[in-house]
């Protein structure tokens, strides 16, 4: 154990009572973890984690008990590993032991003769969820909020059993969707009722009084009135299902992610069900990961994602916030629908809607209450809410309603002139103290804000479509903007569940200045000749969320064109404009159709015959991205190269096994080629 201690380990403890359950001839054995401190710092296992849980096993079975059971602190059972000890590991031998530390003490729960349950009263993730699936039987809160084995988004594989366990409990399609597919989408979590519906939970329970109904459900498998039953699992699937998964990782990550690709085969090592061969196989998959670059990258963007999009950087004195009890909306098109029903959802408060006529402010209000309903229907939302929503989003013509509003953000077209006149009317109409907020996607703040009276209480509030989706907001401070109008604008972002970063008043600001230079490039290839398959694929290597064309696509033709317009405005030496893009904006043809690039699109191109291969797109693409983002960092556009990379992650998806962007700019030699110098030094994001 001295060998693996981790200095700065935040030791959860095991903590063992006796518990006295009525119908039981002697107490059962409670083990509760608990670090000491409250939800918001979950319990995790570091080496000395593992110990303490240990020595709660030995006791709880020296006592003879009739169960022993495993819960949590108050709505966290455990969200495994303690990762900030992972770079600390010396050598591979430390992370075979550390492996084969947390096999052995978990086991003791899988193999005891006394009847385990594991009573997972709140989040319960990677090795927290290891722990509850060696257990015997499991009971599940249903205000358990996050439950899942997210180890492949962070470049590692769940290495405490999950690989071997999950799919001989639940099948090889569900498992192979929790351990490969949802980490892989945004690290999408499980809710209580579908992991109850998988089978890994043997019972749902309310969370009102969940360890009793848990200790007296236990108590009635231990006398044999409670039955469980299990389906058995279907073995002759476990090698189609593993080929299919193996084909959709080829075309998504091309090879990027190789926790992946071990990942599929520790699932394929628990077909034969030999436990000790496929933990020993976790052992040796995890020594490899630990000393891997795409690791120590997603380990920092974890870190990122966790901390600093908690604490952003440059934010002002949060006690300079006002209170915000209205809301306007300007603007009732989609986007502005949207941030109608977020703002309504998340601040509770009157939320109207204004616009230029009866039927366009009636389309608004009424795609909230579609979706309002949706919501319902599908039981993410009980009635009670539903109706409370309805009466606080309303919509008129007359933005005279906007008199007492706190904070009114606009969502009209993307045009300066359109959004000056917005804000002039509006100055007349609202109090000197309210905030004024744009959604704009690449047009100055302030100059949107120049000719008005209180410029300083205008400020950029730069979603990313899907609003209710993507967690990003860029929050834009324009040359006049106010500290109380900056810290209201993060305050407001806090509450609507965002991470908000601190940008610049500068072109297209971070995400979409990014993309616009990446695509740009690309679309450049395109236009010297190269062919379309070949300028869409040549970035398969960095395993992004989608190609090129896909992305063109989903952002719009038009809307990139505009964008384009823009940045080509501010920086012609370094943003280009494609005729051939307006081309395909104005055909409105879809550029991508069913996963193919549309043979119609290709003939409405006008190119060049120069082409270039798929390596040299690929090198421009990523040239372009190194020099734009020194640039952007020379000009103070954010705080550090690890704003950029936040912003990437949560705006454009951007894999964590890239770091967002600036690691794999660093780890390919892009960064010092174009700007003779790294990002981050070595070892922040990199191995040392």
């Amino acid at each position: 154990m001295s060998a693996l201690a981790a200095p700065n380990e935040v030791v959860t403890r095991a903590l063992l009572r006796q518990v006295n359950v009525p119908g039981l001839d002697r107490p059962a054995a409670l083990i509760t973890l608990d670090n000491g401190f409250d939800h918001t710092k979950p319990n995790t296992f570091g080496p000395a984690g593992l110990a303490s849980l240990d020595e709660a096993v030995t006791a709880a079975l020296a006592a003879n008990p009739a169960f022993i059971a495993v819960t949590g602190k108050p709505y966290i059972f455990c969200v495994g590993a303690d990762i900030t000890g992972l770079p600390l590991l010396a050598d591979r031998e430390q992370a075979l032991e550390i492996g084969r530390l947390g096999h052995r003490v978990f086991a003791r729960l899988k193999d005891s003769e006394i009847p385990t349950f594991a009573f997972v009263n709140g989040a319960a993730m990677g090795g927290g969820l290891e722990l509850a699936l060696h257990c015997h039987y499991r009971t599940l809160s249903g205000g358990a909020t996050a439950l899942a084995l997210p180890e492949v988004s962070l470049g590692l594989v769940p290495g405490w059993g999950g690989t071997q366990l999950l799919p001989n409990l639940i099948g090889i399609p569900a498992a192979t969707q929790v351990i490969l597919q949802n980490p892989l989408m945004q690290n999408r979590m499980l809710k209580p009722k579908q992991a109850a519906e998988m089978g890994i939970a043997d019972v749902l329970l309310e969370p009102a009084d969940f360890l009793e109904r848990s200790l007296e459900w236990a108590a009635g498998v231990v006398r044999g009135e409670v039955t469980v039953t299990r389906p058995e699992v279907d073995k002759d699937m476990w090698a189609g299902v593993l080929y299919f998964a193996r084909q959709t990782l080829d075309q998504r990550l091309h090879g990027a992610v190789p926790a992946a690709y071990k990942a599929l085969d520790l699932l394929e090592t628990a077909k034969d069900g030999d436990f000790a061969a496929g933990t020993a196989a976790e052992d040796e998959a995890l020594a490899d990961l630990v000393f891997s670059e795409e690791l120590r990258s997603g380990l920092y963007a974890f870190d990122l994602v966790q901390r600093r999009a908690k604490r952003p950087a440059g934010a002002p004195d949060k006690g300079l916030a006002r209170p915000v009890t209205k809301v306007g909306v300007v603007g009732a098109g989609l986007m502005a629908s949207q941030l109608a029903l977020l703002f309504a959802r998340r601040l509770q408060v009157p939320v109207v809607m204004t616009d230029l006529d009866q039927a366009r402010v009636d389309k608004g209000v009424g795609y909230v209450h579609t979706q309002i309903e949706k919501a319902v229907s599908k039981g993410r939302m009980d009635k009670g809410t539903a109706a409370k929503l309805y009466g606080l989003v309303s919509g008129s013509v007359d933005k005279s309603v906007l008199a007492d509003a706190d904070f009114v953000i606009e969502a009209v077209f993307e045009d300066l002139a359109v959004k000056k006149q917005v804000w002039a009317e509006l100055e007349k109409i609202v109090s000197p103290e309210a905030v004024l907020a744009t959604n704009t996607s690449s047009l100055s703040v302030t100059a949107m804000a120049a000719e008005l009276e209180h410029p300083e209480r205008v400020v950029g509030f730069h979603f990313f479509n899907p609003v209710a989706v993507l967690p990003l907001l860029e929050i834009v401070r324009g040359e006049r903007t106010d500290d109380a109008t900056l810290a209201t604008a993060f305050a407001v972002g806090k509450q609507l569940k965002k991470s908000s970063v601190l940008v610049k008043d500068a072109p297209a600001f971070v995400v979409n200045r990014l993309l616009t230079r990446f695509l740009g490039t690309v679309f450049a290839a395109v236009d010297a000749g190269t062919p379309l398959d070949v300028a869409d694929s040549a970035l398969d290597p960095l395993g992004l969320p989608m190609r090129p064309l896909a992305l063109l696509q989903l952002v719009g033709p038009a809307v990139a064109y505009h964008v384009g317009g823009t940045l080509h405005a501010a920086f012609p030496d370094r943003f280009g404009v494609s005729e051939n893009l307006k081309r395909i904006a104005d055909s409105g043809q879809p550029i991508v159709v069913d996963d193919q690039i549309n043979a119609e699109v290709a003939k409405l191109l006008v190119v060049g015959d120069q082409p270039l291969t798929a390596e040299q797109v690929r090198q421009n693409a990523l040239d372009a991205l190194a020099q734009e983002i020194r640039l952007m960092l020379d000009e103070g556009v954010v705080a550090e190269a690890q704003d950029i990379d936040l912003c990437m992650i949560l705006g454009a998806g951007w894999p964590f096994h890239l770091g967002g962007v600036t690691p794999y700019l660093d780890r390919t030699g892009a960064t010092e080629r174009v700007t003779g110098r790294r990002f981050l030094p070595r070892g922040v994001a990199s191995l040392p």
